[in-house]
């Protein structure tokens, strides 16, 4: 594992040494002034303003539309493959994925981790949260159909964004198409696989409408797991003026999706297709029970952009969601009705001291509340019965303010600051035992620091150093049962915020050559980190409640390479290695087992669960240049093995998956009407693997702890779209 990374590190590192002579010496200074222009115009908002990608101090990742549309487009592990320091697992084939960045989001799975969510990373499409108040996103709204390129930030960004110790996904469905367009898209595939998609927009005299709308079904490879999820988005694009816009976005969806519940190892090893069906281990059984979530959910959203001059400018961002969720889930039937509105407002400034030296300075803040009722019923079947169990509400409130100021010197140094406050609030009313009424607030202070140097226009080296904050999820507060604490009170009184600081250094590097050579364009990252954290919120019992853990650390290496050879040959890698361990940890064993009070043990010095030391993404593609419609691509991925439980006791072997695919996309009627077909394989070699777990699982009955959520076997998919423009 360690021979394998220290070798692509040094044929990056020797690639850029042998391509560098060549762009200096060979390349005419007005196509290398062109490419340079073209590399310098990928523009990121990690920094909450426009700036260019090699220019922030902090490792980004861009994804084109170009690297995730020859896939089913259901779940983020097809689009965020070749990400470096993100792990994106399915768990069971559709929408479903535990999201990890650099070990944050590992905790986002289990009985009680509400299924379809993620923690510890924030989630925006089109500038609008995704993410709760309390840090939970669930997935209903993300439509990867309609997407047209996805920024991940994947260092820690809670000095400007909040509650996002694990990074930001931010997700852009805007066109970048100026003339009118209908397209038509319909994919079929392996176990009832089914997927139409409509998406639609033109011009206007001041902007752009568009449309997207799509139906995706799947039976699912394993029993008790049926998807069904629908989803439009209309977005509305103004220019009120030559210095003013004004963009409004609606989305909605309806997500209804069955849960097949963990496996034992040995059920894995005997059917991995199965459900959870054995009341030995959960009685009733998750196929008892129809285990499902069904969201409905809708949402409109604003943001607006005014530039008072070439130095000065404000925009802020609105929106009102409501959320009608229903759940059967552990012997109860469960009704949710939530609101969610919020919004931000943000000046920025641009001001320069003489003819070498610039700053930018921002200044803002942001809120985000979200409220409703929930009621609780006896469940009959599976069905909601009669009898009412609970009745109450769950409220969170996010209050943030933050700044930022940065120099420039010479376009070659930069140097950012910025400091955030947050305040978040959780507000629980039960009104069938209000003696258990309960509020909590969590506030903290944010810095951070980078610094960024330029070695050539498109050469950088940076580093940077800042804090982290998450406080527990909503249902993380929920206090343990071992010994009846919900009976006295609604908040787990025992969690306290993960506190976190990074240092990271990286580079960023991007080469051309004469068009003449083998390799045409190398660009590369590298990233090496360390983050530190104190009160790391641990799951216990298969995420039914949770506790924190002293003292914690995360070291690791990141590097990505985009690679461009001639005729129609490219590469595209990643790969992350990593060593998370537990500093200082010691558990109250009385809370996992009432019979163990009074004992205790340490876990210090273990591996963390749920975060391999190792993954990577290798995908090659070929374009023939004597046939240019026509591609092929294969991808190899690797994720090694890692533990399952605290006591690294339990454990997920590593696997390998091999996908391929093949298609064609060809123009006609002077390039109106463009077709677009392609077939693909997944898991060609037929690779038995878990695909995610369940940290510390419940241990049943006869011994076995279910902790297991298999990958899919050998699979396909098949597609054909035709898209007509004016």
């Amino acid at each position: 594992m360690k021979r394998f990374f220290i070798t692509v590190l040094a044929a990056v590192l020797i690639a850029s040494t042998l391509a560098l002579p060549t762009f200096s010496q060979t390349d005419s200074l007005k196509t290398t002034r062109k490419k340079i222009a073209r590399a310098e115009g990928i523009t990121v908002t990690a920094m909450r303003q426009p700036e260019q990608a090699v220019e922030v101090p902090l490792a980004v990742t861009i994804i084109p539309k170009s690297l995730f549309e020859n896939s089913r487009g259901f779940g983020l592990d097809e689009a965020l493959s070749l990400v470096p320091g993100a792990l994106v697992q399915s768990r069971t084939g559709n929408q479903d994925v535990r999201v990890m960045i650099r070990g944050f989001g590992a905790r986002g799975a289990g009985e009680r981790s509400n299924a379809g969510t993620s923690r510890g990373i924030r989630f925006y499409i089109d500038g609008i949260p995704e993410t709760e108040p309390d840090g939970r996103t669930a997935f209903d709204l993300i439509d990867l159909s309609g997407a047209t390129s996805i920024e991940v930030l994947r260092s820690n960004a809670s000095a400007l964004w909040g509650n996002a110790a694990g990074g930001v996904v931010s997700v852009s469905t805007i066109p970048d198409l100026n003339s009118p367009y209908i397209a038509l898209q319909g994919q079929f595939g392996s176990f009832g696989f089914q997927k139409y998609s409509l998406r639609a927009g033109t011009t206007t005299d001041i902007g752009k409408i568009y449309v997207s709308v799509n139906n995706t079904s799947l039976d699912g490879y394993r029993a008790q797991s049926r998807s069904l999820l629908t989803q439009f988005s209309v977005g509305i694009l103004s220019n009120l003026s030559a210095k003013t816009r004004l963009n409004t976005f609606i989305t909605g969806a309806s997500n209804n999706f069955q849960i097949p519940g963990p496996l034992t190892q040995a059920q894995f090893d005997a059917n991995p297709q199965q459900a959870q069906n054995d009341p030995a281990i959960y009685s009733p059984t998750y196929v008892e029970r129809n285990e499902r979530r069904f969201n409905r959910l809708g949402r409109i959203g604003t943001t607006f952009e005014h530039e008072f001059d070439a130095q000065n400018s404000l925009s802020a961002m609105a929106f009102l969601q409501t959320k009608y969720l229903q759940r059967s889930e552990r012997n109860t039937f469960r009704d949710f009705n939530r609101y969610h509105t919020g919004g931000s407002l943000i000046y920025r400034n641009s001001t320069r001291f003489g003819e070498n030296v610039k700053a930018r300075f921002l200044v803002g803040s942001d809120m985000q509340y979200q409220d409703g009722a929930i009621l609780f019923y006896n469940q009959v079947g599976g069905q909601r019965g009669t009898r009412l169990q609970t009745s109450k509400r769950e409220g969170a409130q996010n209050l943030g303010a933050f700044a930022q100021a940065e120099v420039v010197i010479d376009e070659k140094l930069s140097m950012t600051g910025a400091l955030r406050y947050d305040n978040i609030s959780y507000f629980n009313e039960d009104f069938l035992n209000p003696k258990i009424n309960e509020n909590r607030v969590f506030e903290r202070l944010t810095p951070k620091f980078g610094i960024t140097y330029r070695l050539t226009p498109l050469w950088t080296l940076y580093g940077n150093i800042g804090g982290g904050v998450e406080v527990p999820a909503g249902n993380e507060l929920d206090p343990p049962t071992v010994f009846g604490e919900d009976t006295v009170r609604a908040i787990n009184s025992l969690l306290k915020p993960i506190e976190s600081t990074t240092f990271e250094v990286g580079m960023k590097h991007v080469l051309f050559t004469d068009e003449s050579t083998f390799l045409t364009r190398l660009s590369y990252d590298v990233a090496i980190y360390q983050v530190d954290v104190v009160n790391d919120i641990v799951p216990y019992r298969g995420g039914r409640f949770y506790f924190t853990a002293g003292r914690s650390q995360r070291r690791g290496v990141e590097i990505s390479l985009q690679a461009e050879f001639a005729e129609g040959l490219s590469l595209m890698a990643s790969a992350t290695y990593s060593s998370n361990r537990f500093l200082e940890y010691r558990i109250d064993s009385g809370f996992v087992n009432r019979s163990l009070e009074g004992r205790s043990v340490s876990y210090a010095n273990n591996a963390m669960p749920g975060i391999p030391d190792f993954f990577s993404t290798v995908r090659l593609r070929y374009q023939p240049t004597f046939f240019l419609p026509v591609f092929a691509e294969v991808e190899w991925r690797s994720v090694g093995g890692y533990f399952a439980n605290d006591a690294n006791s339990l454990s997920a072997p590593a696997y390998n998956v091999f996908d391929g695919t093949i298609g064609i996309r060809q123009a006609f009627l002077d390039d109106r009407l463009h077709l677009k077909a392609f077939l693909r394989g997944n898991n060609l070699l037929n690779a038995k693997y878990m695909a995610s777990i369940w940290i510390n699982p419940d241990r049943a009955a006869n011994g076995q702890s279910p902790f297991i959520e298999p990958g899919m076997p050998l699979n396909y998919v098949a597609s054909v779209g035709v898209e007509w423009r004016w």
